[in-house]
């Protein structure tokens, strides 16, 4: 049976065609949702796209995270279910708690669009399994609000819990504390990333294949999943 993968639009989301894309290339359905809808119509897994929902007022995700699709979300990924946030869905996770510590103004107090090299630092999540460890991938990042910050002893719990999914490699376009690009939490099923796997899906209009692996992986995630 084709794995079912929901995503999110909120108003203001951007990026959510382009995840949709990239979840019918892995070779998955994908399952709109909308933002003042809490069903979730029996999808296997979320992603969070891209974007600006609800304009970033207060906070970038801090309205979103209180949308009626957000409460079912939030309790089937406590459950297990997958989860991924990308760019705005980052933010998002983090103003739901299912992530510690937040995303904040870029350090450098502009907005950077670049193709960005990642180094993969956990293989071990339901969205990182088809990557090898210290693999390079290259993909987009664009955002005016991804420095990730949190506090040393939550940092160095990351750290030591093999948390950190991904780093910044050859430059870091946003200030990130330890070069942190994507983190997952203690279950390996929630994983936020700032930059933009979907963008790299089809060489067509990417830099590369590489986020192709981001949306495969939880696929690879779901046959092994127990029934």
């Amino acid at each position: 049976m084709t794995a079912r993968v929901g995503v999110v639009t909120f108003p203001g989301s951007l990026d959510d065609g382009d995840a949709a894309r990239a979840v019918r290339i892995a070779g998955a359905e994908p399952v709109r949702l909308w933002h003042g809808d809490p069903q979730l119509y029996g999808v296997d897994a979320v992603v969070l796209p891209g974007g600006f929902s609800y304009g970033d007022y207060l906070r970038c995700g801090a309205i979103a995270r209180f949308a009626p699709v957000m409460e079912t979300i939030v309790d089937a990924a406590r459950g297990g279910m997958p989860l991924l946030g990308i760019c705005n869905g980052f933010q998002i996770l983090c103003e739901a708690h299912l992530l510690p510590g937040a995303l904040t103004r870029n350090q450098h107090l502009h907005f950077r669009n670049r193709d960005q090299i990642l180094r993969v630092e956990s293989v071990d999540t339901a969205w990182t399994n088809a990557f090898q460890p210290g693999q390079e991938v290259l993909i987009p990042v664009k955002n005016g609000e991804g420095c990730y910050v949190a506090d040393p002893a939550t940092l160095d719990q990351l750290e030591a819990e093999g948390r950190v999914v991904a780093r910044y490699l050859g430059g870091n376009p946003n200030g990130s504390q330890r070069d942190i690009g994507a983190i997952t939490n203690q279950a390996g099923n929630v994983v936020g990333i700032m930059p933009h796997p979907e963008h790299a899906v089809e060489a067509l209009t990417g830099p590369s294949l590489d986020g192709l692996g981001f949306f495969t992986s939880v696929l690879k995630h779901l046959v092994g999943a127990p029934a």
